[in-house]
């Protein structure tokens, strides 16, 4: 019988508990994750050998030919690395680890930074990390079930995976965010954007992949039925090498085969470019960016790319500028969805003066590129005890000169550690996104004209109350705000020293 997904998500968790203590929290996904990595492409190489048993007589012969033609396999494990070996090793259990691994990844270009991440025999201060018996431990449990083709489903590992992912964000506090965006965001946003056949998916911070993933699934589902639908590619970059690691295991344990991770800075120094060294434009895209993350004004003045015409963003928030890379990023008919903190909808609004972010919310709404706004509840993200918005942008946008903003604060579920927007919560969502319409207290169409009017505010508690409760300036958006008015008043008097210099005068 193949494994289900409770007694993977059981049997996971007990293997990644016999590490917990020994190393911080937020560290032992990097142990724990290639090796379950390892036991999947073990047990799939033993599958494979086993059938190319009967088509060439014997296992031996079957073995001396794929060492010859590692092709004919879709990865190469070599015997030290092999999962009976590794379980058989009762001395040096770290050091044998760390070369199995890193003989994986010479032998398999493919996992070269993805599998040889880290080191089982590292020590601090001559302690250590993780002990052999520990590992043992670890080895033992691991043996207890097969993760070959036959014995678990690559949905089903892939869903254990991501329950792992979850768990390990539940105990990493800020870093967690790093890596993770709740399942349940990805699921309503892969719905949204509903990619086509053919598709090409893009995030440019990617973490450990899981917007990806859910778009993915998302496809799965919606052409089950179709045996000759033509794939979706996928293209992810992510700047943390751990990190970047995790989402290319997380790819390959879902059996994504069209699927690209760079490593690497997509505001510096975007991965993705065509032949005459143009970005590379997608179908659709799909990301969670830090909030609120600092760049300097150099970064935006000086693009090669031309991505930041609608205006430079803050030093203190590049929430726009992020939004700016993915629609330069995008094709003809392309749709973005991404979360980012509530304040990017509506800090500057009201402001007398100008304001960066609200000057280029203002072009986008002008220009018609925003279709929807939907308000999350608080308290879902693992970083963060703060809400987060999804901002849709379509280039083919049905619904000319308008814009849904959905107020879903209240669909969510109280949990621990954090809350869950429910699974009632994204159908609601989704329908009203889907069919186009007003729901009281969820929902509301508004002409480009009236978001005018609120000077470019698009926050959808503004436009939505739930039980007569008025919209409030969150503690991050002020300290935005405020280091902005602080950034505005430095260019000012670097103008106004630069006026006097040229009269003579002294500031």
């Amino acid at each position: 019988m193949k494994l289900d997904i409770g007694t993977l998500e059981n049997w996971l968790w007990e293997a990644a508990s016999a590490i917990r203590g020994a190393v911080e929290a937020n560290k032992y996904k990097d142990y724990i994750l290639p090796l379950i990595f390892l036991k999947r492409l073990s047990d799939v190489f033993d599958d494979e050998i086993s059938r190319l048993e009967s088509e060439f007589g014997s296992r031996e012969r079957a073995l001396k030919i794929v060492e010859m033609d590692h092709s004919i396999v879709r990865f190469y494990i070599p015997e030290k690395a092999r999962w009976k070996n590794i379980k058989a090793q009762s001395v040096r259990i770290g050091e044998y680890l760390t070369d199995a691994v890193r003989e994986v990844a010479k032998e398999n270009p493919k996992l070269e930074g993805v599998i040889n991440i880290v080191d089982f025999n590292a020590s601090v201060s001559g302690q250590r990390i993780i002990d052999d018996d520990r590992l043992k431990e670890l080895i033992n449990i691991l043996s207890r079930h097969r993760l070959g083709l036959n014995d678990v489903e690559p949905d089903i590992l892939g869903r254990a995976y991501e329950y792992l992912l979850r768990k390990f964000a539940e105990g990493s506090g800020q870093s967690a965010g790093e890596f993770y965006t709740p399942k349940e965001v990805g699921i309503l946003m892969a719905k949204i954007l509903d990619p086509k056949e053919g598709d090409e998916v893009y995030d440019p911070c990617c973490g450990s992949g899981g917007l990806l993933i859910k778009c993915y699934l998302r496809f799965k589902e919606k052409y089950q039925d179709k045996k000759d639908a033509i794939p979706l590619r996928f293209f992810g970059q992510e700047i943390n090498h751990t990190t970047y690691a995790m989402a290319k295991m997380n790819a390959f344990i879902h059996d994504m085969e069209n699927t690209e991770i760079a490593l690497g800075d997509s505001m510096r120094n975007p991965a993705f470019k065509e032949s005459d060294g143009s970005l590379k434009k997608f179908d659709v895209i799909t990301a969670n960016p830090m909030w609120n993350q600092n760049f300097s004004e150099e970064v935006y003045k000086n693009d090669p790319y031309k991505r930041f015409e609608f205006g430079i963003p803050p030093s203190s928030s590049a929430d726009w500028g992020w939004i700016q890379h993915m629609y330069a990023s995008l094709r003809e008919n392309g749709k973005i969805a991404v979360v980012l903190d509530t304040g990017s909808v509506s800090r500057g609004s009201g402001n007398v003066g100008s304001n960066k972010e609200r000057d280029i919310r203002k072009k986008f709404v002008d220009n018609d590129l925003i279709e929807a706004v939907i308000l999350l509840p608080e308290n879902l993200f693992y970083n963060t005890t703060a809400p987060g918005v999804i901002i849709v942008i379509n280039k083919n946008k049905e619904h000319k000169d308008q814009i849904l903003l959905i107020n879903a604060s209240s669909l969510y579920e109280k949990e621990r550690p954090k809350n869950r927007l429910t699974d009632e919560g994204i159908r609601q969502v989704y329908e009203i996104y889907k069919n186009w319409e007003e729901r009281e207290g969820l929902s509301k169409i508004v002409s480009k004209e009236e978001v005018a009017r609120n000077d470019y505010n698009l926050s959808p508690s503004r436009y939505v109350a739930i039980n007569g409760e008025e919209e409030i300036l969150d503690l991050n958006e002020a300290m935005v705000e405020l280091l902005e008015a602080e950034e505005e008043r430095r260019e000012a008097e670097e103008k106004l020293r630069a006026v006097l210099s040229e009269l003579g005068l002294r500031y």
